[in-house]
C-alpha cells in the first residue's frame, strides 16, 4: 500500500532549540517508531489491549510483582488522580510550596480534586520530617483538613534530588503518622540517571506508596502513569482514572510509548544525556562573571541569577523562562535533545550580553 498523501507542512525550524523546558522538545524518534508499530488494525479499547498489558510486565520489572501501572494523558491528571486515591472528601495534602501540585497546575488539585494543600516553604525544595510537623497536626480537629498524603518531587521542581535514605526518612516518618507517601515523578528518569540507581531505590524500596511517573518530559510525545506500589493504600484507581477524564480510548498508543522508554535503556539514555547537558551548561555559566547559580545542578535544570536586562536580551535569542522575575532568577532546562553545540552556542551568547 503507498502511504497517503498530506496537505500537512512542517511551520517551524527543526534546527531551532532552546532552554525553556523539556517539553519543549519533540518525542524521540524510538517513541514515534513504536507509535506506528501499534498501529494498524483492531485493539481493544480503554486498555484492554496488548500493549497495555505488556507495559504491566515492564512496570513490575523496574518496581516490583506488586506494581500496576494507570496510564493517563498527562503529568497534571496523573497527580489529580493519585492524590484523590489516596485521601478522604475531607483530606489534605503536605507537600513543598514550590511543588508543581501548588505552583503550575492551575489548582487542578483542589479544584479538581477537591484536595486542601498545606504547603511548606523549603530552602531547596525537598520536604524532610521537621519540615513536614509544620503542617502534620490537628487529624482530630473537624476545623481543619487532615493530613493525609505527603507529596514529594524527585527530582524537585529545584532541580534537587533526594537521597533514597531522604526519602525514607520522609516515608517513615509519614507512615508513623498514618498518612501515605505520593512521589511526583515527572523526572523520575533524571533523578534515576543522577543518583545512579534502579528507580525502586528509591520509590517502593524506602516506603512510597505511589507515584506519578513521566514519560513526556523524556521522551514520549504525550503520556504518563500513575503507579500504585502499595495496593493496600489506594482504593478504586481505575473508576477515579475515568471520573478523572484520564481514561484514554486508544491507551495502546499512551502503553507503547512507556513501554519504549522502560523496556530497554531508552528512558534512561535520554536522561543521562540531558544531565549531562545541565552539568555542561553549568560549568560554562559559572565561568561568566556576574551569573550566580542559585542551586546544586542535579539533574537537567540550572537556576541562575544574573541582571534582569541581560536576561530580556537573551530571550530574544534563546526561549527561557523567569523562574522569579522581581529577583533576576532564571531557569535553564536541557532536554534529550539538547546537543553540546546548543549549550555552546547559549554559553557564548550569555557571554556576549554580560559583557554589553
Amino acid at each position: 500500500m503507498n502511504p497517503p498523501k498530506t496537505d500537512a507542512r512542517r511551520h517551524h525550524d527543526p534546527e531551532v532549540r532552546g532552554f525553556a523546558s523539556d517539553n519543549y522538545a519533540g518525542a524521540h524518534p524510538e517513541v514515534l517508531a513504536a507509535l506506528a508499530l501499534a498501529n494498524g488494525g483492531h485493539q481493544v479499547a480503554y486498555g484492554e489491549d496488548d500493549y497495555t498489558e505488556n507495559l504491566q510486565r515492564v512496570i513490575r520489572s523496574h518496581f516490583g510483582s506488586g506494581a500496576e501501572a494507570f496510564p493517563v494523558f498527562n503529568g497534571t491528571g496523573a497527580n489529580v488522580v493519585a492524590l484523590q486515591a489516596v485521601t478522604d472528601r475531607w483530606g489534605a495534602v503536605i507537600c513543598a510550596e514550590s511543588a508543581h501540585i501548588n505552583v503550575d497546575e492551575g489548582g487542578a488539585p483542589e479544584r479538581m480534586g477537591g484536595l486542601k494543600l498545606l504547603t511548606v516553604p523549603t530552602p531547596d525544595g525537598k520536604l524532610t520530617p521537621e519540615l513536614i510537623d509544620r503542617q502534620a497536626y490537628g487529624w482530630d480537629d473537624e476545623h481543619r483538613a487532615m493530613p493525609q498524603v505527603v507529596s514529594i518531587t524527585q527530582s524537585t521542581e529545584l532541580g534537587t534530588l533526594y537521597t533514597p535514605d531522604e526519602i525514607r526518612a520522609v516515608c517513615e516518618h509519614a507512615h508513623a503518622h498514618g498518612m501515605k507517601v505520593h512521589l511526583d515523578g515527572s523526572r523520575i528518569a533524571n533523578a534515576a540517571a543522577s543518583l545512579d540507581v534502579p528507580m525502586r531505590t528509591f520509590t517502593n524500596a524506602v516506603g512510597v506508596d505511589l507515584l506519578s511517573l513521566g514519560g513526556t518530559k523524556n521522551g514520549a510525545l504525550f503520556g504518563e502513569a500513575v503507579v500504585v506500589l502499595n495496593q493496600d493504600a489506594v482504593r478504586h484507581m481505575k473508576h477515579l482514572r475515568k471520573l478523572s477524564m484520564q481514561l484514554a480510548s486508544k491507551m495502546r498508543f499512551v502503553s507503547v510509548q512507556l513501554e519504549a522508554l522502560l523496556a530497554k535503556d531508552l528512558w534512561l539514555r535520554n536522561a543521562r544525556h540531558s544531565n549531562e547537558m545541565a552539568q555542561r551548561l553549568a560549568e560554562g555559566v559559572r565561568a561568566v562573571h556576574g551569573v550566580e547559580i542559585l542551586y546544586p545542578v542535579q539533574a537537567n535544570a540550572v537556576f541562575a541569577r544574573l541582571p534582569h536586562e541581560v536576561s530580556e536580551r537573551l530571550q530574544k535569542r534563546f526561549r527561557f523562562y523567569f523562574w522569579d522575575e522581581a529577583a533576576g532568577d532564571v531557569r535553564w532546562m536541557c532536554a534529550f535533545d539538547t546537543t553540546e553545540d546548543d549549550v555552546d552556542a547559549f554559553v557564548s551568547a550569555l557571554k556576549e550580553e554580560m559583557a554589553r
